[in-house]
């Protein structure tokens, strides 16, 4: 409540929405790649019929886990720019991006390429822990607790349960992967995932890696419905 009223205050509504359309463009090649990668990557585990649970279960979060990993390799740039924009506070009355662009020119011109894929491995570890319980947790419990005769609100709570379970057992990484994208163009940088998350946490303490964990649980809602 605290965010949204300084942030209404200080910036109008319309900042609520800024780094939106990155958002946008990066959410609809990442679900297509993700349930695309699944599949195919199913297929490679060869999941039989007569499979016991546990080996159902593994393969399911494994499968999930690479493909989400896969897909990240191509929308990672594009998460970047979401996150530099969602931040961007206007610092003496001025931005420092203008657009997905200007993010773009900025960070090449003082990172290199490389700047862009900042976080890249913890983006990775995040992403294959979330992909993998979501898709591993929903294909596998679906069949448990849903029938043929379900309505769609009991798939939407599984959905919703499992999206809410996955992107808590993620969002401590995903905290470090902000963090390290943030310090890209900065002239001090984290060396590591490790020493920022040594330096999170003697700063900030425990806490502050589940820091907007709320809000996500909300926002998991349309997570849910896909």
């Amino acid at each position: 409540v605290d965010c949204i009223s300084r942030t209404f205050r200080n910036e109008g509504v319309r900042s609520f929405w800024r780094g939106n359309f990155a958002s946008v463009v990066r959410y609809f090649p990442q679900q297509a790649l993700n349930f695309a990668f699944k599949d195919e990557i199913q297929k490679l585990f060869k999941i039989k019929k007569n499979a016991s649970y546990k080996e159902k279960f593994s393969k399911n979060i494994l499968s999930g886990g690479c493909a989400g990993s896969l897909s990240l390799v191509f929308v990672q740039s594009i998460d970047y720019t979401r996150t530099r924009l969602g931040v961007d506070a206007k610092n003496g009355g001025k931005r420092q991006f203008n657009g997905i662009l200007d993010v773009y020119a900025k960070t090449i011109r003082s990172d290199g390429i490389l700047g862009l894929y900042r976080g890249f491995w913890v983006s990775c570890s995040c992403i294959f822990i979330y992909r993998g319980l979501y898709f591993g947790l929903f294909d596998s419990l679906k069949p448990l607790v849903l029938s043929d005769t379900s309505r769609w609100f009991e798939t939407f709570l599984l959905g919703w349960a499992v999206t809410i379970f996955s992107g808590l057992a993620a969002y401590p990484i995903d905290t470090l992967k902000r963090r390290m994208m943030m310090t890209a163009g900065q002239q001090v940088k984290y060396s590591s995932s490790w020493a920022c998350l040594k330096e999170v946490v003697a700063r900030e303490g425990y806490a502050s890696l589940y820091r907007g964990a709320g809000v996500n649980i909300v926002r998991g809602v349309a997570g849910a419905g896909v």
